[in-house]
């Protein structure tokens, strides 16, 4: 794996390549990351998996066509191979009028945001197999816990530089560190699973092994003897591992993509008040040691915090290059990519601002309620709305949580949902996207 410096000069000597080839323009992205994983099962080691890669991928523009390739080889004969089939591709491309680079004068400048993704780690399996080890020791000493799918615990290293030919070159490079357990709970036919992990930019930050293993432990010993609820409408409480994905339906319907194409549920949303007034949601791509931080965007533009739902109103698009172009707008610094292809639009790091009441109090005056632990399927269409996923977790009665429930159906559509949408006040930064505890009444629940 290059370091940030070399990966810089790689993807500047890439796009030089392309011009002098005949590219009106272009751009190249490096990405190369080592990783090493260590899985422990029953005690005994299972798998050590290392792995080692790097790839560039270029894209160039002819006049209003464009084409993308990539190579793992990043000698100057497969570069030169690279340049001359891609710009080769693009020539017979169709025409896109909004396909383009980022404009100038919107690039990065200057000194880049300190984010703090790097604890410059040395990569230890000795103490990653410990880590895995104390992690599932953890989950099986709990009570009742009858069978092991494993644990693992891993450390990675990755670096990007992104170049263009309007002459940005730059890049960055983060660690990241986690640990998990999955285990089953009861014998036969009643058996349950759960499982429990956590993962940060630095290991000093990492949850404990034992912590995470008696975490998952917990959790599927309290699915055991699951009921299967009745049917009718009632008020859903989301925890938190699962409400996040509330906000995942959320980026994808104001994407500038998802706009232009007029496929989203949101399409008429913008200004308008689509959650309540309590609500604000905020994307922040500078937040120190972040899973999903980022010092530029895709295209080589600044990253910046935005604040998407502003007390409950929609303030505007997340948008690339192209999208931003065929809307009449200008990128907003959100653009995504991988190394081939055309960059798209998304967040980085995701939230939820949280609510006054506690979680018990938030459920204190539902009578017959789910509390949703679990998400299960994909049921959800980004141009209506219309949610429908299957679900387990808890009933609430009378305010508490008593039985664990399974095999059901929690429906609605979420702009009624997110009108609806209470949040608690038990907010944690432990994910990419992090929501406190949800309430959303008036959801139809399918169960026995």
């Amino acid at each position: 794996m290059l370091s940030v410096s070399q990966a810089e000069n790689q993807v500047a000597d890439l796009v030089a390549r392309a011009r002098k080839a005949g590219a009106d323009a272009a751009d190249a992205l490096y990405i190369g990351g080592a990783s090493t994983q260590v899985q422990m099962r029953l005690g005994a080691l299972e798998d050590v998996e290392r792995s080692e890669g790097e790839e560039i991928g270029l894209r160039v523009f002819v006049g209003q066509r464009s084409a993308s390739a990539s190579t793992s080889d990043l000698s100057p004969q497969a570069f030169d191979l690279l340049v001359e089939r891609v710009v080769a591709m693009a020539r017979e491309a169709p025409e896109d009028p909004y396909a383009a680079l980022a404009p100038e004068e919107r690039l990065t400048l200057g000194d880049l945001p300190v984010i703090d993704i790097d604890d410059g780690a040395e990569v230890d399996p000795a103490a990653l197999r410990a880590r895995a080890l104390e992690c599932e020791d953890a989950a099986r000493s709990v009570a009742g816990v009858t069978n092991s799918e494993g644990a693992g615990a891993s450390a990675s290293r990755t670096a990007i530089a992104l170049g263009t030919s309007t002459g940005f070159a730059r890049g960055y490079a983060g660690t990241g560190h986690g640990v998990s357990a999955s285990v089953l709970a009861g014998n036969g036919s009643g058996m349950q699973r759960d499982y429990a992990y956590h993962s940060a930019r630095h290991l000093s930050d990492l949850d404990g092994a034992a912590a995470i293993g008696r975490q998952a432990g917990e959790r599927a010993i309290a699915k055991l003897d699951p009921i299967r609820p009745a049917s009718g409408p009632m008020p859903v409480v989301f925890d938190p591992r699962a409400g996040s994905s509330l906000l995942g339906h959320l980026i994808g319907a104001i994407t500038g993509a998802a706009i232009a194409r007029k496929t989203s549920f949101l399409l008429d949303s913008l200004g308008h008040e689509v959650f309540g007034a309590d609500i604000t949601i905020i994307d922040d791509p500078h937040r120190i040691r972040g899973l999903r931080s980022r010092t530029f965007d895709g295209e080589g533009l600044a990253t910046h915090k935005t604040t998407i739902i502003d007390k409950g109103v929609l303030t505007g698009w997340l948008m690339a290059t192209a999208a931003a172009r065929q809307l009449g707008l200008e990128p907003t610094g959100h653009a995504s990519r991988g190394i081939g292809g055309a960059p798209g639009a998304g967040s980085s790091n995701l939230h939820m601002l949280p609510g006054s009441a506690t979680p018990v109090e938030l459920m204190a005056d539902i009578k017959k309620g789910i509390y949703v632990t679990e998400l299960i399927g994909m049921g959800v269409n980004g141009v209506t709305g219309d949610y429908s996923r299957g679900a387990a977790g808890f009933l609430i009665e009378n305010g508490e949580l008593t039985r664990p429930v399974a095999e059901l159906t929690v429906a609605g559509n979420l702009k009624d949902m997110y009108r609806a949408l209470v949040p608690a006040n038990d907010l944690e930064f432990r994910y990419s996207s992090n929501v406190p505890t949800l309430r959303v009444d008036g959801m139809t629940v399918a169960g026995g």
